[in-house]
């Protein structure tokens, strides 16, 4: 999985990868090439004040040297410039799959997983990348070339060499048996650091409110000690290869300068020869000891390779169709026939779900009208509004925009024509001005304050430092609720859509708000199609058509006075909050 990766988003850093190789191989080559000259030196000695000899040998070797240090330093440079592209090319790629995904993928993949591995995942893959690009070229070459030359210099001691890399190869094997599973059930534990994480910040105000620090400090140091469980599991038998690995590496100089020194004894070896050995094998040994640094890393990026892998080969369940019908993208400047909204005989149920949300809903927005949608909790009001912009695909049945069916449509056309305001209102960081131009770009100044002035938010707006410029935390979360809510009508208003789809988000508005936006409102969509989807009667006794839903179907249709006469589940809402004066 890992290689598969890799070998797909290195392609455009070929010239890179080959200039990195080059450098490293010259590097690897002259590293090998000064114990020969060191023995060369050692075995013909220096002639007594021969001072020529000194200085050109040294020169020759510190040149060696520099040369070898400057090769390395533009080799790491080009493997980490390589290796941060691979990166940021992972990165984009997940956060394209991401933006591709409907609310099923979300939820099976899960927000904070999917933040994991758009960074600490692609970060193990980054690091273990740039090392397998310096390490891993050197150490083949360095291992191959330092047996080659060890046993041309010291054909007696190659023995050792047939039980010390096999040895350190072994146990190497060993240790990656044992960690990789580890790094999978480790990445797994930080999703889930991330998860009560981001519960516990987001979710703050309501731990104060129940008194719930003691019980979610526990909950996250359980999942902080289960991390640092497997982290140090890892470590564990990290901590034993250093020293195993340094072990081998030291038994093995003691061996060769145990037999070594028996054949310069025996006068059967030049003792330039054996020093030569001698660094051989350790060059021989740290590459394999550099071998072993990209293995402690590999386990983890193999982890997190398969992570990513999973995103990026996710199928989202709503894409475009091959041959989409073109659409309507908004009021200005757009056909003069748009707007209608029409579902026919729909049904929806999530997977895996014990019966369906909605059953054969059948009703129809024109342009010029006002529709509310009004119903118990649970009732499937939300889901039906979510069918419309098709961020949900109808179990059976036919949703038309503009008189085509939306499976049938381009998503971000089908988009384009709708004005959305959601539940849960969100503002994104930044301004106000820049959080209500994000359906318009273009908006003048005058656009986005005669929205304000719809959305009842001018005089909050402008008493803000800055006004439009005024800043907007994230998420909105130094604005109150109903200003998060008008500035959200008014993000809508300013594009200027076809059709409004207002998910009961007058529920922080007091009433007298509440009833001037609502007014302001009829006047300036009154030739585009509304949806309001409320709690309130309120809120949705002046629209054209009512809809009641009770658990998924619907069971009165018509206006206000109509449904008090004709509807009992409606009679009883509006019972329930204005009283027996409001149905008499």
């Amino acid at each position: 999985m890992l290689t598969r990766l890799l070998r797909t988003y290195i392609r455009p850093y070929t010239t890179q990868v080959a200039i990195v190789v080059v450098l490293l191989v010259g590097q690897t080559v002259g590293n090998l090439y000064l114990p020969n000259l060191n023995a060369d030196i050692i075995n013909q000695g220096v002639a007594e004040g021969n001072l020529h000899y000194i200085v050109t040998t040294g020169a020759l070797m510190l040149a060696i040297t520099l040369a070898l240090g400057i090769v390395a330093v533009v080799a790491v440079y080009w493997a980490s410039r390589t290796s941060m592209g691979v990166g940021a090319d992972l990165r984009q790629a997940v956060f394209r799959a991401v933006q591709t995904f409907s609310a099923r993928e979300m939820n099976h993949l899960g927000t904070p997983s999917l933040i994991t591995r758009n960074t600490n995942d692609i970060q193990q893959i980054q690091l273990f990348l740039q090392m397998a690009l310096t390490v891993m070229v050197i150490a083949p070459i360095m291992c191959v070339g330092g047996i080659i030359l060890a046993v041309k210099e010291g054909a007696a001691l190659s023995p050792l060499l047939a039980v010390a890399v096999p040895v350190m190869a072994a146990f190497v094997g060993v240790v990656l048996r044992m960690v990789v599973p580890k790094f999978r059930s480790m990445q797994g534990r930080l999703d889930r650091i991330n998860q009560v994480l981001r519960e516990q910040i987001t979710g703050v105000r309501v731990i104060r409110a129940f008194v719930r620090n003691e019980p979610e400090r526990e909950r996250f140091d359980d999942a902080n000690a289960d991390l640092t469980a497997t982290a140090l599991s890892v470590n564990r038998v990290f901590a034993l290869t250093m020293p195993t690995v340094m072990l081998i590496l030291n038994l093995s100089s003691v061996a060769v300068l145990f037999f070594g020194g028996h054949l310069v004894n025996d006068g059967s070896m030049p003792i330039g020869n054996l020093t030569a050995f001698l660094s051989y094998i350790l060059q021989i040994l740290m590459s394999v000891m550099m071998a072993v640094m990209v293995a402690i890393l590999m386990p983890r990026a193999m982890a997190s390779a398969e992570r990513i892998t999973e995103v990026l080969e996710t199928e989202p369940s709503i894409v475009d169709p091959p041959l989409a019908a073109p659409g309507v993208a908004g009021r200005k400047g757009g056909p003069a026939e748009k707007g209608l909204v029409e579902l026919d005989d729909v049904s929806f149920g999530y997977p895996g779900s014990e019966r369906p949300v909605l059953e054969h809903v059948s009703f129809a927005l024109r342009p010029g009208e006002t529709t509310g949608i009004i119903g118990g909790t649970g009732s499937g009001k939300t889901t039906l509004l979510n069918l419309i912009p098709r961020f949900f695909d109808a179990t059976s049945g036919s949703v038309r925009v503009n008189g085509i069916d939306v499976a049938e449509q381009e998503l971000e056309t089908l988009w384009a024509s709708i004005g959305l305001v959601p539940q849960t209102a969100y503002l994104f960081s930044g301004t106000v001005a820049s959080n209500l131009r994000l359906g318009r770009e273009d908006a003048s100044d005058e656009d986005l304050w005669h929205a304000l002035d719809v959305a009842q938010a001018t005089d909050f707006v402008a008493a803000m430092p800055g006004s439009l410029e005024a800043p907007i935390d994230q998420g909105g979360t130094n604005v109150s609720g109903g200003q998060r809510q008008r500035l959200s009508i008014a993000r809508a208003l300013v594009r200027a859509p076809g059709i409004y789809l207002f998910d009961d988000c007058f529920s922080a508005l007091d009433a007298a708000t509440d009833a001037r936006l609502r007014a302001g409102l009829r006047a300036e969509t009154a030739d585009a199609s509304v949806l309001i989807v409320a709690q309130r009667v309120s809120t949705i006794m002046q629209a054209d058509n009512i809809i009641v839903l009770d658990e998924g179907e619907i069971v009165g249709e018509g206006a206000h006075r109509q449904l008090v006469e004709s509807c009992q589940a409606y009679r009883e809402i509006v019972l329930s909050q204005l009283g027996e004066a409001a149905v008499a």
